[in-house]
């Protein structure tokens, strides 16, 4: 069919479609720079809203005002934490170095779950490693999928 044929509000049919970004169940655990990084994400979105409502792009305003939902949901429920100094335990917000029995090692530092980008070097608290990994010391062995990683060393910093 022809799009003369077509009702203009058919567009509204795209809006709907899409819907929220899912807001997790989980304590949202955040690092300071987790929390500066909610802030900047904010403030992008609000001039974005501003900009696009200006240019009256209808899609554009969906999608920024959806996204400024979700990091206002995420500003409000943040819980900023750091570690403990001179813990002796796997605790949010530390680096924590670990080894398999072939000697590969992994350094991971555990975040917040909007802060976690495996490429970079960060899990979520909530993911298996971080789970397996709270509350064990150096020389403490977690077995995440059947596989045994030994720690080999911790800090509160970076």
């Amino acid at each position: 069919m022809s799009r003369a044929f077509t009702r203009e509000d058919d567009n509204d049919n795209v809006l709907a479609d899409i819907g929220e970004r899912p807001v997790s169940q989980h304590r949202n655990l955040v690092t300071p720079e987790g929390f500066a990084a909610i802030e900047a994400e904010l403030a992008v979105l609000r001039e974005e809203l501003a900009t696009t409502e200006r240019e009256a792009n209808r899609e554009r305003i969906a999608l920024a005002s959806r996204d400024l939902r979700y990091w206002t949901a995420r500003r409000e429920t943040a819980e900023v934490s750091i570690p403990e100094p001179g813990s002796t335990v796997v605790r949010f917000g530390m680096t924590v170095t670990i080894e398999d029995d072939e000697g590969a090692k992994k350094r991971w530092k555990i975040v917040g779950e909007d802060e976690a980008d495996a490429a970079k070097g960060t899990i979520s608290h909530v993911s298996p490693m971080a789970m397996a990994l709270f509350g064990k010391a150096v020389g403490d062995v977690a077995v995440v999928n059947g596989k045994e990683w030994e720690i080999t060393a911790m800090t509160a910093e970076g």
